[in-house]
């Protein structure tokens, strides 16, 4: 009941306002005003089962999110940690809090004219997360900040394993900075959640690209209606 709590708070789902709609909050079609997650009861539905699998299975690692707006995913997966009981494993909360990045086209010419860097809702500064798991009572030693571009942050991010990892930087890039960084350290049972794979299409591409260079063959598990993930079977 915890947990199912949580998810109605964290996607404002319990305090319905004049422009809820419980049809686009249930698939995360909407931009809440006041909650601290946009995926929807799916995708946290899903992020539960994703946690709890790899943790029942003794999956090694610890979790994280690339990409996390107001901090609800993350701040869910400190509660999951919370409700079992887990003090071994961390959640890291990786964003740059400053929104996007502009488009960098010499690099990664799928992103060339991409404009969600202008979109001021987005940047979500440091200080508005934390505060974000103080009002759950989750903020503590068991959550690491890693602030700045992925670029920057993630070849240096100090875990040595991970679990469960969860993106939601929408770009090519972001995403593909992710994979790079971050798919070597899956342990396997863990798995790997996209957020924008249904709705951004080059978050899709940088997907296959990277599912078809590093030989990933795993099955692409639907979500709803843009969100996918698989779990990790193999080196």
């Amino acid at each position: 009941m915890y947990l199912d709590l949580m998810k109605r708070a964290l996607s404002g789902w319990i305090y319905a306002d004049d422009s809820f709609d419980a049809g686009l909050r249930e698939k995360g079609g909407d931009w809440p005003e006041n909650a601290q997650t946009m995926i929807g009861l799916q995708r946290l539905d899903n992020l539960q089962f994703c946690v709890e699998d790899a943790l029942a299975n003794g999956v090694p690692g610890d979790l994280i999110e690339t990409g996390v707006w107001r901090g609800g995913a993350t701040i869910f997966m400190r509660s999951i940690l919370k409700a079992h009981g887990v003090e071994d494993r961390r959640v890291w909360v990786a964003d740059s809090f400053e929104g996007l990045p502009p488009p960098d086209p010499e690099r990664y010419p799928q992103d060339r004219g991409d404009r969600l860097h202008t979109f001021e809702q987005l940047a979500v500064s440091q200080e508005q997360v934390r505060a974000d798991f103080e009002r759950y009572g989750l903020l503590d030693d068991q959550v690491g900040f890693l602030e700045g571009w992925f670029r920057d942050t993630l070849p240096e991010a100090p875990m040595e394993s991970l679990a469960v990892v969860r993106l939601d930087g929408d770009m090519y890039e972001s995403t593909m900075d992710a994979l790079v960084n971050l798919y070597p350290k899956l342990s396997v049972g863990g798995y790997l959640i996209v957020d924008d794979y249904g709705a951004v299409p080059t978050c899709r591409q940088a997907v296959h690209d990277y599912r078809e260079a590093h030989g990933v063959h795993e099955e692409l598990r639907p979500i709803d209606w843009t969100g996918v993930f698989w779990q990790r079977s193999g080196k």
